[in-house]
């Protein structure tokens, strides 16, 4: 599994993107909570109720969101 820190501007931690070992990329914030899914095969972000939010890979801006 490959982690990936998601900063702002001024260099302070917003959270995280990680890659699964299926191939889906998971957003948590800084305490770890799941803020949704990117599947690729079906290139849809989902929440963590698996609800679609974009037909897109947007889990940066989910992190961005939190702030």
């Amino acid at each position: 599994m490959n982690r990936q820190a998601i900063r702002d501007s001024s260099n302070k931690l917003l959270g995280y993107i990680e890659t699964l070992s299926d191939g889906r990329q998971k957003a948590t914030d800084v305490s770890n909570k799941i803020l949704g899914y990117f599947d690729p095969t079906r290139n849809a972000t989902t929440d963590p109720g698996n609800r679609v939010l974009a037909r897109a890979n947007i889990l940066s801006g989910l992190i961005y969101d939190r702030r």
